[in-house]
């Protein structure tokens, strides 16, 4: 538990965590309407007598807690404050349900509009960083991850697919009704949903602890291409395994919209395409995109100004996946980000880069290039030890960088600290040291 995020202080209440969200959905396409039961499991913080959850857009017609008994709440712009029966003590727990509904939209922020989205014969959530509660009711923090259990019933035809591992398919009253759900635990913006005229198919083989599949959901007109194009994952998995660890997720769940997208959305086990990005050229986005499940999604970040911890890796995870795929080394690729970055701007600190610049590509790239840093500090062997050992040692936790910085110096075991102020800590663009290392293994 923490305050709430000076990148995004008008999100998250930190008088309580949650434990769990059971959400039960249901959407229409045509008239893009959504009804939602949130049934919110939580654990109180610091002495309060009400919880406050994000939601926008949407209004609540019905909130009872702790089995049925009807709870006062007033709802805003963007919160909905429940009253609790008494004052509760740090470690007491609750439960809520809450029944919504509404026509779901977008929301305006600072990175440009984040949510719920309407597609042309369908639907998507882009919730990063702040885009979780255009859809349900929560409490939206990144250091705040609960498990899910979502059950979403859409019309004839369409197919809903959300985070989690798929179960049985149903029927009520005509609809189509699918149920997902994941014990791993979840941020609010790595939690999704996804409605369209898909089918859905293995594309794999299985990994990690949990034997999680691959799954591919996509238009049946571009499943052929899909197939091929998503092909190179089975070998990303076998390559990040060696390099980062089991796979830590429960399944891995790729989605292609018949829309074309900006760009590639993450999600918990889970990645989001654009038909525009079947192009080998973005071969490279379905590395990072992947690298995310170990870096982000299972990995996560306290606090959005330590955004590098997830970018820079899936950013480094491209390059590792360029060499071993046989175009250029990860030293040929930090030389040329390196090259590129000395004409750019000289204004962005990685480890606190303001909320304005917190998606800045320059962080991406710089990222990759402090583990580079690294890599030449430490050699090979270390480094690659020190990737698996981060993942182990923070599997389904949330750090900081200073969390990583202690890691780094502990596990290689070499004076890092001059590299890290360096690198994350001064706006100037260091010097790339020289590469001695031969190819990745």
């Amino acid at each position: 538990m923490s305050g709430h995020d000076g990148y995004a202080p008008g999100s998250g209440d930190p008088n309580f965590d949650v434990d769990s969200y059971d959400l039960d959905l249901t959407y229409r396409v045509r008239t893009n309407r959504l009804e939602g039961r949130a049934l919110i499991n939580g654990t109180v913080a610091w002495r309060t007598n009400s919880v406050a959850f994000d939601l926008i857009g949407l209004r609540a017609s019905k909130v009872t807690i702790d089995g049925g008994q009807r709870a006062r709440y007033r709802q805003g712009p963007r919160t909905l404050r429940v009253t609790l029966p008494r004052m509760m003590e740090a470690g007491e727990m609750f439960s809520v349900e809450i029944t919504y509904a509404g026509a779901p939209s977008p929301r305006r922020s600072r990175w440009g509009t984040l949510g719920w989205e309407e597609l042309a014969d369908g639907a998507l959530v882009a919730g990063q960083p702040t885009g979780a509660p255009t859809w349900f009711p929560c409490n939206d923090r990144p250091d705040d991850r609960a498990k899910y259990r979502i059950t979403i019933a859409t019309d004839p035809g369409y197919t809903g697919v959300a985070t989690g591992v798929p179960g049985a398919i149903e029927r009520r009253g005509g609809l189509e009704v699918r149920t997902f759900s994941t014990e791993v635990p979840t941020a609010t913006y790595l939690a999704a949903v996804h409605v369209g005229r898909y089918t859905s198919l293995r594309a794999g083989g299985t990994y990690g602890p949990d034997n999680a599949e691959i799954l591919l959901v996509c238009p049946p007109s571009l499943k052929s291409r899909a197939r091929r194009f998503f092909a190179p994952v089975d070998d990303m998995m076998r390559a990040f395994d060696e390099w980062f660890g089991p796979y830590p997720q429960q399944v891995y769940t790729i989605v292609l919209t018949e829309d074309d997208l900006e760009i590639p959305l993450e999600a918990q086990g889970m990645a989001v395409f654009g038909a525009n990005h079947l192009d080998p050229v973005f071969e490279r986005l379905v590395a990072h995109e992947l690298a995310h499940q170990w870096f982000g999604n299972s990995v996560g970040v306290a606090r959005w100004q330590d955004i590098w911890l997830n970018e820079g890796f899936a950013c480094y995870a491209e390059w590792l996946w360029a060499e071993r795929a046989g175009r250029r080394t990860a030293a040929e690729s930090a030389t040329a980000a390196h090259d590129r970055m000395t004409g750019l701007a000289q204004d962005l600190i990685i480890a606190n880069p303001g909320p304005d610049l917190m998606f800045d590509d320059r962080l991406y790239k710089r990222g990759a290039l402090t583990l580079h840093a690294v890599r030449i500090a430490v050699g090979d062997d270390a480094f690659f030890d020190l990737l698996r050992g981060w993942a182990a040692e923070m599997r389904h936790e949330v750090a900081t960088s200073d969390d990583f910085r202690a890691f780094a110096q502990r596990a290689a075991g070499v004076d890092l600290s001059a590299l890290f102020t360096a690198w994350l800590d001064e706006p100037a663009l260091p010097p790339l040291p020289a590469t001695p290392h031969a190819r990745t293994r």
